[in-house]
């Protein structure tokens, strides 16, 4: 744990490194190199070295070209492979180490093209040793040592390569799943949407229906009969605040206010609910609706309850519009894997459904959840509404 603290300033080190522009760190390198290899003209050891000017520009000439080493990688190493041996040539005085070589190494195992890089690793080797062999007639370990430098500097190199192409890789793909989390993100937002509109269009649809049966009812009955009258009065209220009820939940407008108070929203309706809202219908528009049930009733997962009440919901509402219906058959069939909802009525026939969006919902929903919708003539006329509903265990092959 100790040793965290000492170590904790390399990676503000190396990121402002990365940072900086590569043409100031590239001449700092350049300038370090050029100190290194002066080293031995200001510090000369005892022996027969010449040590001349112009042996200082040789030697010069291996580090200038490494402001270039990233712009122009292939080029600068051949400045520097020259260089050197020139140096070594002239020997005033030879290069101890190959700093510059050392540098432009690694620089083309990093970025050159497979060619390239092959071609200075074997050149350097080749030229170290026939430099060494002809000429400085060097001791058998200052081959160990210049052979292992160069290959040292080499693999670190490609260490360097292999490790920007991975991070190079790891962000591509964090950008690709940011990519697919937004795109998921988008048509989750676009399902959602669509589910509201569906619902809101069920409720609206439905109230203001009731609302527009027993309000021109109303007028009609206010004189000779008020309490039929009142009546309706009081059916148009209760379906508008069924519906803002309703609305509010959807929109969660609510929210603020459930948290303050310590409420709950209010549930999704289910086939539980259905003897209420026929009950309403029947109430509200004047009509006879009439439910029937065969089979075993089973429970369902939430979303086939919700698309069984809703589909049931404008059936009805789609009768109280359009139909002049004087009664309505609400039928629940309990299949072995299927619930078969048939809603039909005495009106005008399929001359009463202009196929608006109602109808349309009504089969997206159901295809939603794995299943049917058909709308058209009564066998013995009217209008009827089928839906089927996946109601077993393999509900999610439906689905798929």
């Amino acid at each position: 744990m100790s040793a965290l603290p000492r170590t904790s300033w390399i990676a503000p080190v190396v990121t402002r490194l990365r940072t900086t522009n590569p043409y100031v760190v590239d001449t700092a390198l350049a300038a370090l190199v050029l100190f290194a290899a002066s080293l031995q003209w200001l510090f000369p050891d005892e022996g027969d070295d010449r040590l001349t000017w112009q042996g200082w520009l040789l030697g010069a000439a291996t580090a200038v070209p490494l402001i270039w080493r990233r712009r122009f990688p292939y080029t600068s190493a051949w400045a520097v492979s020259l260089a050197t041996p020139a140096m070594a040539v002239y020997h005033a005085p030879p290069p101890d180490v190959l700093y510059g070589g050392l540098v432009v190494l690694y620089t083309m195992a990093a970025r050159g093209l497979v060619r390239q890089r092959r071609t200075m690793l074997v050149g350097w080797l080749l030229g170290s040793v026939l430099t060494m062999l002809y000429k400085e007639h060097s001791e058998p370990f200052e081959y160990a040592f210049h052979v292992t430098g160069t290959i040292c500097a080499y693999g670190l190199g490609m260490l360097a390569r292999v490790q920007r192409a991975y991070t190079g890789e790891v962000e591509n793909r964090a950008r690709r799943l940011e990519r697919e989390r937004a795109a998921e993100t988008a048509r989750a937002i676009a399902q959602e949407r669509a589910r509201i509109a569906r619902d809101m269009h069920d409720i609206l649809a439905h109230a203001v229906s009731l609302m527009v049966v027993q309000a021109e009812a109303g007028p009609v009955v206010v004189r000779s009969d008020p309490a039929r009258a009142e009546a309706a009065f009081d059916a148009i209220a209760a379906s508008g605040r069924d519906a803002m009820a309703q609305l509010r939940r959807i929109l969660g407008v609510l929210k603020e206010e459930e948290r303050r108070n310590g409420t709950a929203r209010l549930p999704q309706p289910d086939l539980a609910g259905l003897p209420a809202l026929i009950r309403q219908v029947a109430a509200s528009a004047d009509l006879r609706v009439d439910l029937s049930v065969t089979g075993e009733p089973r429970r369902l997962s939430p979303d086939i309850e919700v698309a069984a009440y809703r589909a049931v919901q404008e059936a009805l509402t789609n009768t109280v519009k359009h139909a002049y219906a004087s009664c309505a058959q609400v039928e629940l069939h309990w299949g072995g894997d299927e619930l078969t909802l048939t809603v039909t009525d005495d009106g005008r026939g399929p001359a009463h459904s202009p196929g608006g969006h109602g109808l349309i919902g009504l089969r997206e929903r159901a295809a939603a959840c794995g299943g049917t919708a058909e709308t058209g003539p009564g066998p013995d006329g009217g209008f009827r509404v089928v839906v089927r509903l996946p109601a077993g265990a393999d509900r999610e092959a439906a689905v798929g």
